[in-house]
């Protein structure tokens, strides 16, 4: 599978998604415990925040496995 691939795409993406419903819930969750108080737009900010660092870890992790280490003699 290629970086930046149709394929890599889905696979970050879904990843992605899961990483932004996950967060959001675990912080409703959090909210409805009365472990902390949170308003929507932040509930949503920090959830989309996720996301977007789920997406820069999947890039991140890709890259690293693409990449061919130099032989050391």
């Amino acid at each position: 599978m290629k970086l930046f691939s149709m394929t890599f795409a889905v696979y970050a993406g879904e990843r992605a998604v899961k990483t932004l419903f996950q967060t959001f819930l675990a912080l409703v969750g959090g909210q409805q415990l009365q472990v902390f108080e949170a308003d929507w737009v932040s509930l949503i900010g920090l959830s989309l925040g996720a996301a977007v660092l789920s997406i820069a870890t999947s890039v991140v992790t890709k890259s690293k496995l693409t990449s061919t280490p130099k032989d050391i003699d």
